[in-house]
């Protein structure tokens, strides 16, 4: 099964080694028929530090590093 690949922006790097990434998508509720916009935080892993609040990344599916991080960061799309 490949592994989820998910684009979104820095909200937080206080956490060392560590950002969090707000991913926001769109999808046609099933009933209704109206586009709802839904957001999501992720932790995703950051070795060097690198990545600021505001930057745009992609983070990819990986092996868990903690309890809620299990996503690491693969690039940064400017």
């Amino acid at each position: 099964m490949p592994k989820k690949v998910l684009h979104g922006v820095v909200v937080s790097d206080k956490e060392n080694k560590t950002i969090k990434v707000m991913i926001e998508r769109k999808y046609q509720h099933p009933l209704f028929k109206k586009v709802v916009k839904s957001k999501k935080k992720y932790s995703a892993h950051d070795e060097n530090n690198k990545f600021k609040v505001g930057d745009k990344v992609s983070i990819i599916e990986c092996k868990p590093y903690s309890k809620n991080k299990k996503f690491e960061v693969i690039e940064d799309k400017r």
